[in-house]
């Protein structure tokens, strides 16, 4: 026995070195290639997996195996379909019925094709790199994974919410980090029909592998007498004492100094920054000609001009919160050209950066390239669709579906920076119960705690003597209520110390003494989020204190994590490591993921069928899986500002995570609105700044009525309809009027939040994804469709009365008139003060429900079906508990609605299905618009009325 076992071992030995040597080897899941030609910094094996008909898993890696650490945001397959292994001299196909994936066997290159053998996407010659990178004792790569542009005209879309107001990402480049009001998600999706999944959690690149360069490494620089190595630079201090003139050899003002953080990198020290006016200015000379790409950042408020043009038109961030936008221009080898740089600083620290790319060949720019900072190997999921929502599809079979969210999340939400005490929490939501205005949800902001006490979990007894009485009351007026709850904890507290006991505390920003801006300063950091016992503890500590009060939702801020703005980037990732799970340098960006993870684990473990929310400022893929949503941070109330959450709020529904909403208004407020606020409450007048404030919060709410979640927050002023107007002022009518138009909507709405799981919905979806032929639409980011129905078109330009849509073929009408437009062009079409051009498409049947204050009320008014002539069309109306999991097991109800053109008939079909409490005869209000009869989309207006039963029934129209 012992000798044949000895036999038997040689001969398994001799099967693994042949299979190690042969060119590929057949697995349960795919294949692996054995790469014949291994370049010294490319892969030395090649993975295929597949994980659904439509679904490839690519690794790749140097070493003699693979690391295969688990993922963090890919969730484990159910089945795996069959497939077929084909290969030539040259290469090996994996194949299932839909895609085909082929790998080069000489250089390890794959190819993936549709089903009829089209080339959809294919890694370029070359394209793949490791580089070995060492931190803290961890050996692994930064890599890079170029492809080749099979179609240069595709558009490209996702990788999160950024907020350089850039849309379509085809030629683009973007940093993937996490920050305040940036959030990023490395997926995209093209209108080709497929997707990529970059599973990286560390800093990355999209585009350009390369950091932006300092203008002296792209530029001669020339200060303004010419003389060669440096720009001027002029300091005037806002006393009008004498100026600061000194030669800067860069601008590089991005971040504050390590050990001083009193003071930012390459400013002077002692100069008075608040309310100065500042010049940078000389000449750029180029040694190449071609397009140049700039990424400034900027806080306070800046311009730039360059060849005496203005390029960048005055842009304004708050001092503590600065942000990056990014420009291009042609310049030409050898030609000097001015550039100026006007900088008015707002606050007593600020920051100002102007980076660039050199030329890229136009033919590489538009390839697509990842790159990651720091992981084991390369692995990204190919994604293949018959449609954009089929490739998002894909993408969360691989990371999780979204739950459907409580129905109260899809109310209005009212926020702001912050309720101080008991009594204004209470009295403000009951102002809104006394104007009959509806609202769901009111939220609780940081600080509710003792000032000395963060990360207690416990009320200022002297500000909230009654904290459950004060949730309470809010549910006794059918609302509910959001609390923030930060990863961040005073070393002064239990909770502090309890993890810091276990070694689930990050320790540096303790260490290096970083004090918040809160009071004198208090000393804290922030837990350890990929410890999976740091995370039911995080959970345990707040369902002992929070939970018994009878919250409702969770705002986790401050998520990305931020332990101290406006640090570099190297900084933050030595303020959280290492992780549970290695060096931050690997798991940068997946912290919000874990964070999400904590709660909704948590929640449900306790609590099973109560649904689950969360508001978190930062994000990844994946996290919709955790019933999370994410808003786009702290944004300023700027009209540049307004309009770039559209292009951040569209790209981050492509990411593939449904649930998204921004602080209506924004959340930053220059100091001229808040001079104009407090003269009005001084004197009752209103000056042009208050004029303007009143009209940029109007068009907002606009907006914001039609984005997945309606919610308004920000600093002072207060962002309550009846404080930002009087009753009566166009502002305050038009804000009621779209709140009050939100939950006519709801049947609607709820609708798509059923969608969103049952289907793998996106409810706010960029035009490319309904017209993907339509070229027109590819960069069009100022309308959007909300649902398969609405064409939304905000207004962001203060003093608009008008503005021009684009209609894609196909048919459309007036919201507001029922008036029909043909499509297939673009109108300048009305924008008065208190509307907004909105538009439903032919085909639609739009439901609309009753006047209500909440979702939890049930209007005795019939739902008004209105059925958009033109097109055939269907629609499914979805209803259940709106409160838990029970449609999980089935309790849930639908009636699919059709509309069949060419007979003028809907057919309201057989009830599916039934939950307890639900309306089992209904009445509907079934209303034709069509273009011989334009009607308003007014549930006041009678149609043909229908008892329903449940029972199918047909109304001839």
């Amino acid at each position: 026995m012992k000798l044949r076992h000895l036999t038997l071992t040689f001969a398994s030995a001799l099967l693994v070195a042949s299979c190690s040597s042969a060119p590929y080897e057949k697995t349960d899941t795919g294949i692996t290639v054995n790469v014949k030609n291994v370049d010294a910094d490319g892969a030395r094996l090649v993975r295929l997996q597949v994980l659904g008909e439509k679904l490839i898993r690519v690794s790749a890696t140097p070493d003699k195996k693979f690391a295969d650490t688990p993922s963090l945001v890919v969730v484990p397959q159910d089945s795996i379909p069959h497939f077929d292994v084909v290969s030539t001299d040259s290469t090996v196909s994996v194949s299932t019925s839909c895609v085909t994936a082929t790998v080069s066997l000489a250089d390890g290159e794959v190819m993936f094709y549709d089903k009829d053998g089209k080339l959809i996407l294919a890694e370029d010659e070359g394209g793949r790199r490791f580089t070995p990178i060492e931190v803290e004792g961890k050996k692994a790569y930064t890599v890079r994974q170029l492809f080749k542009s099979v179609n240069d005209e595709e558009g490209i879309y996702g990788l999160g919410q950024h907020q350089a107001d850039e849309f379509n990402y085809k030629g683009k480049n973007e940093e993937l980090f996490q920050y305040n009001t940036k959030v990023s998600v490395p997926f995209v999706v093209s209108t080709d029909n497929y997707g990529i999944l970059w599973d990286s959690y560390s800093l990355c690149r999209w585009g350009n592998p390369e950091d932006y360069k300092q203008l002296g490494g792209v530029f001669k620089l020339y200060d303004k007498d010419g003389k060669e190595g440096a720009l001027t630079g002029t300091y005037v201090p806002a006393d009008g004492s004498e100026p600061l003139v000194q030669r800067e050899d860069s601008i590089y003002f991005e971040h504050l100094k390590r050990g001083d953080l009193a003071h930012v990198v390459n400013l002077p020290v002692d100069f008075p920054f608040n309310g100065s006016h500042i010049t940078y200015e000389g000449f750029i000379e180029p040694e190449t000609s071609g397009l140049y790409r700039f990424i400034m950042y900027y806080s306070g408020y800046q311009k730039i001009y360059i060849n005496n043009e203005l390029i960048v038109p005055e842009r304004w961030r708050t001092a503590w919160n600065p942000n990056s936008f990014k420009f291009s221009t042609e310049l030409e080898a050898g030609v000097r050209v001015p550039i100026k740089i006007e900088w008015e600083p707002n606050g007593a620290v600020a920051y100002c950066g102007l980076r660039a790319y050199s030329p890229t060949d136009p033919k590489e720019q538009l390839k697509m390239s990842w790159w990651g900072e720091m992981q084991e190997q390369i692995d990204y999921y190919f994604v293949y669709g018959e449609s954009m929502d089929d490739v998002i599809k894909g993408y969360r079979t691989l990371t999780g579906k979204a739950p459907i969210m409580p129905k109260w999340a899809m109310g209005y939400w009212q926020s702001r920076e912050k309720y101080n005490t008991q009594e204004e929490v209470e009295s403000t939501f009951a102002e809104f119960r006394k104007r009959n205005i509806p609202i769901d949800n009111i939220v609780i902001d940081w600080l509710h705690w003792k000032q000395d006490s963060w990360g207690s979990h416990e009320f200022d007894k002297e500000r909230f003597p009654d904290p459950k009485g004060m949730v309470d009351s809010i549910h006794d007026m059918n609302g509910r209520v959001m609390i923030s709850v930060w990863p961040k904890f005073y070393v002064t507290t239990e909770h502090y110390k309890e993890f810091d006991d276990n070694g689930w505390m990050y320790k540096l920003p303790v260490t290096d003494s970083i004090r918040d801006w809160v009071g004198p300063g208090y000393l804290g950091s922030f837990y350890d989020a990929y410890d999976p016992d740091a995370r039911k503890l995080f959970w345990k500590q707040m369902y002992e204190h929070y939970y018994p009060l009878g919250i409702d939702a969770w705002w986790m801020d401050a998520s990305e994590p931020n332990i101290r703005d406006c640090t570099d980037i190297q900084y933050r990732k030595d303020l959280i490591t290492p992780t549970a799970l290695g060096p931050s340098t690997q798991y940068f960006n997946a912290y919000a993921l874990m964070n999400a993870e904590a709660i909704y684990d948590g929640q449900r473990g306790v609590d099973p069928d109560k649904r689950v929310f969360l508001l978190t400022r930062s994000g990844f893929a994946g996290e919709q899986r955790y019933s999370t949503a994410t808003w786009s941070g702290d944004i300023a109330t700027r009209w540049e500002d307004m309009a770039a959450q559209m292009a951040a709020g569209l790209n981050f529904a492509v990411s593939g995570i449904p649930w998204w909403t921004m602080d209506i208004g924004g959340f930053c407020v220059e100091d001229r609105y808040v001079a104009a606020q407090k003269e009005f409450d001084k004197t009752g007048k209103e000056n042009a700044d208050l004029k303007e404030w009143r009209e940029l919060n109007t068009r907002w709410y606009q907006f914001g009525a039609f984005a997945p979640l309606f919610r308004a927050h920000g600093q002072w002023p207060f962002r309550e309809v009846f404080n930002i107007a009087p009753e009566g002022h166009p502002a305050y009518k038009s804000i009621v009027y779209y709140t009050k138009l939100r939950y006519n909507l709801m049947p609607y709405i709820y609708s798509l939040a059923g969608m969103t799981h049952y289907d793998d919905y996106t409810i706010m979806r960029p035009l490319v994804m309904d017209f993907p032929d339509d070229k027109a639409v590819r960069d069009m980011k100022d309308e959007y469709m909300f649902g398969p129905d609405l064409l939304v078109a905000p207004v962001y330009h203060y003093g608009d009365r008008s503005r021009e849509v684009y209609f894609p073929a196909g048919g459309w009408y007036d919201f507001y008139t029922g008036k029909y437009i043909a499509g297939g062009e673009t109108m300048n079409v009305a924008a008065p003060y208190e509307r907004m051009p909105l538009y439903v498409r032919a085909g639609s049947i739009l439901p609309m429900g009753g006047d209500i204050q909440s979702t939890a009320e049930v209007s005795n008014e019939p739902v008004t079906l209105f059925v958009c002539a033109g097109r055939d069309g269907s629609f499914t109306l979805y209803d259940d508990e709106g409160v838990n999991f029970n449609y999980e097991k089935g309790m849930k109800a639908s009636i699919p609605l059709t509309w069949n053109n060419a007979e003028s008939t809907l057919t309201i079909g057989e009830r599916m299905g039934e939950y307890p409490g639900m309306l089992k005869n209904r009445k509907f209000n079934v209303v034709l618009v069509d273009p011989s009869h334009p009607v308003a989309f007014d549930k006041a207006v009678k149609g043909v009325a229908v008892d329903y039963n449940g029972s199918r029934a047909e109304v001839k129209l």
